[in-house]
């Protein structure tokens, strides 16, 4: 099975075409490759990027240290996400 990012149901609903990408699932493009370009070009975009990476912070004072370094309150995560 392929894995999913965090924004996977997103890339879904906003109707994604989505591949394989390095054991992921995720979206090639939405509506077209000119297109997308030129909203890029005309106004900004958003490209996710939760695939390229993980940390593991571990010790008694992760959660202290993450709550200061992240924007995110760990403590209302889930295990295991951001």
């Amino acid at each position: 099975m392929l894995k999913r990012t965090p924004l996977f149901v997103a890339h879904q609903k906003l109707g994604g075409k989505l591949i394989e990408f390095g054991g992921w699932e995720m979206p090639v493009h939405y509506t077209g490759i000119l297109e997308e370009h030129q909203a890029v070009r005309a106004a900004a975009g958003l490209f996710d990027i939760s695939h390229m990476g993980e940390v593991r912070v571990r010790g008694p004072k992760a959660q202290d240290f993450l709550n200061h370094a992240l924007t995110n309150d760990v403590r209302k995560a889930p295990a295991g996400r951001g």
